[in-house]
């Protein structure tokens, strides 16, 4: 996605150990235009995969999630940080190390709202080390859903997270890829 590379060159940030910082366009302000046709590329790759529920991660990945559960007219369901007291019945959990907070973080889901009958689709902003993916993996298959696929916006291809899901078995698709941000540099492919 030529304009998603444009961006990231002209106003993603390097600030070492591996974050790539695009808060002004994707992780705190949002462009709804671009994130509009983030979710129509995603889409478009899992068009005929069947899919009923996009499922991501609170917070950054809700935005490109909806764009894409809107295109795929499938609702979005995001695993919590935190339990809100409204979440009163059975819950599944996982754990996921945080790139972001260097903490571990535990994602949860409500068990009323993913199911059996439900075909997945995973989608994130970042496919970094994989480990937040797996964890959203791993609470699909705690709901006995079918994983159908995995879409990412930014890939950090140095960081070994596509090699992490290969073992999936469903495709695993990325809009961008960094191969590099050591120096300073940001390197797409």
């Amino acid at each position: 996605m030529e304009e998603l590379k444009r961006r990231i060159l002209a106003e993603g940030q390097n600030l070492g150990r591996g974050i790539l910082k695009v808060d002004s366009f994707l992780n705190h302000q949002i462009d709804t235009h671009l994130v509009s046709r983030i979710g129509e590329a995603l889409a478009g790759h899992f068009a005929d995969a069947g899919v009923t529920k996009v499922f991501t991660a609170e917070l950054s990945g809700i935005a490109p999630a909806l764009a894409t559960g809107r295109v795929l007219n499938a609702p979005v369901l995001y695993a919590r940080k935190t339990r809100p007291s409204t979440m009163t019945g059975p819950v599944y959990v996982e754990m996921t190390p945080s790139h972001a907070t260097t903490g571990d973080e535990f994602l949860m889901v409500a068990a009323e709202f993913m199911g059996p009958d439900d075909r997945v689709l995973v989608v994130d902003d970042f496919l970094a080390s994989g480990s937040t993916i797996e964890a959203l993996v791993r609470l699909v298959e705690h709901a006995g859903a079918t994983l159908v696929g995995v879409g990412a916006v930014i890939e950090k291809r140095f960081e070994g997270g596509r090699e992490e899901l290969q073992h999936l078995g469903v495709p695993v698709v990325s809009l961008t890829v960094v191969t590099d941000m050591t120096n300073g540099k940001i390197v797409l492919e």
